[in-house]
């Protein structure tokens, strides 16, 4: 065989042997290329603590509920405190359980805008098997505007049947319907709770929340439940 002969297949050879092992890395460097563009970091050290961060982005919905009773009536200037339930597992695009149902929130019912509306200060959160995460949380409910009209004479069984009461509207709700039994009072009563019935016309018209479909949660600003 000539020596001319000899190089071109040399050279057909080495061609042949960088095509594969070009083929063989393009995977590896496209899926380099996919990781930093879901971790982007400036550094290795930042990627592994950023890995590590699991984050509730904000404008996740949070469905809720509320155990203890099938409906909240307070007045409309009544702040009043409140702790809720997660209604549902909140999972990750994977799957993961980030939130397991059954997890607290606690804040309290606020007057706003003519009706009340539910602010979350803090979440609880206790895995089976795992340490308990506390967390600060920064979501609100909807503004309810419900009413409910209450006079005296009314009856106070369909009422307050399946009702949690606010500790103002409790206050008043006493003093048109008489003796009265409320299981579940929320906080207590201000000074002047009974002042807007005492000066008016023997009735009260009190917001009436569904807790269980009127309080789903809105993040306000992302939840960081691991740095």
């Amino acid at each position: 065989m000539s020596k001319r002969k000899r190089n071109a297949r040399a050279r057909t050879s080495i061609l042949i042997a960088l095509t594969m092992s070009i083929m063989a890395f393009a995977p590896i460097i496209s899926f380099a290329s996919a990781s930093a563009q879901l971790f982007p970091t400036r550094n290795s050290s930042n990627s592994v603590s950023r890995r590590g961060r699991v984050v509730i982005p904000e404008g996740t919905q949070i469905p809720v509920r509320y155990e203890k009773a099938e409906k909240i009536l307070v007045t409309k200037d009544e702040t009043a405190p409140l702790t809720l339930q997660v209604a549902a597992n909140l999972r990750n695009r994977a799957g993961a359980i980030l939130i397991p149902a059954g997890s607290e929130i606690i804040g309290e019912l606020r007057p706003r805008k003519g009706g009340s509306q539910f602010v979350a200060e803090k979440i609880v959160i206790d895995r089976e098997g795992e340490r308990t995460i506390e967390r600060s949380i920064d979501a609100t409910s909807k503004v309810v505007k419900r009413t409910e009209v209450v006079e005296k004479g009314a009856s106070a069984d369909d009422i307050l049947e399946g009702a949690a009461i606010g500790g103002a509207a409790a206050t008043i709700l006493a003093e048109i319907l008489g003796d009265i039994d409320i299981e579940e009072v929320l906080g207590g009563a201000g000074l002047g709770a009974l002042a807007g019935w005492i000066l008016g016309s023997g009735k009260v018209e009190l917001i009436s929340i569904d807790p269980n479909s009127d309080l789903t949660l809105t993040l306000n600003s992302d939840l960081v439940l691991r740095r």
